[in-house]
């Protein structure tokens, strides 16, 4: 395999398997979010902003772990005939298959970057435009410049009202991740195909082979 696809699959698997084991711990904010919900509401005042942080934790969780999962294969998969097949046989379906998964990645990246203008207020249909516009603005003219192009910053309907973008800002990123690591596996899948082995038991080994 070109040296390219080696550092990629590298860097790319060593950076989503420390990120993963780290939103591993995320568990353990939600639960204590909601102990402090269920504490409030039955001693002191119920907090307002306990169910929507334990919501967007959730998607913390959910969307930065889920390229750790593509890497550990610990996704939902038919296994009927698929986990009696050798290892080269699964390489071959995965390659034909992980199309679908990087279309589907592809789409809900689009939409992901779309949502996040609009929680800007930015309501048009050119959010990489608005994002440009705002990146240049921010660097050549600084961030009161910047601001000027920011239009109705959405919130939550509810009582406390969070903005939304920071969510969404996470929300983008992990699928933007995700996306990584399905062509990540990908070119792995290929490798295997072609008798190579480029996946590793412990993937932040990559970065020490690679220095």
């Amino acid at each position: 395999m070109p040296k390219f696809f080696r550092l990629y699959v590298r860097y790319v698997d060593a950076m989503n398997h420390r990120l993963g084991r780290i939103m591993m711990y995320g568990i353990f904010v939600m639960v204590g979010v909601m102990m402090w919900s269920s504490v409030s509401k039955t001693f002191f005042i119920p907090a307002r902003w306990t169910l929507e942080t334990a919501q967007f934790a959730l998607v913390a969780y959910y969307l930065l772990g889920g390229p750790y999962s593509i890497q550990l294969g610990a996704n939902v998969r038919m296994d009927l005939f698929y986990g009696s097949w050798s290892p080269r046989q699964k390489a071959w379906m995965d390659v034909f298959t992980v199309w679908f998964l990087i279309f589907y990645l592809v789409v809900m990246l689009y939409g992901a970057i779309g949502s996040t203008a609009y929680s800007l207020g930015h309501f048009g249909d050119k959010p990489f435009v608005f994002f440009r516009d705002l990146i240049y603005t921010f660097f050549t003219s600084g961030p009161e410049a910047a601001g000027k192009l920011l239009g109705f910053i959405e919130r939550s309907p509810t009582s406390w009202r969070p903005y939304l973008w920071p969510v969404k800002v996470i929300a983008t990123i992990g699928i933007f991740l995700m996306l990584l690591q399905a062509i990540s596996e990908l070119i792995k899948d290929v490798a295997t195909v072609r008798g190579l082995d480029l996946r590793a038991d412990e993937p932040t080994a990559y970065l020490r082979e690679a220095e």
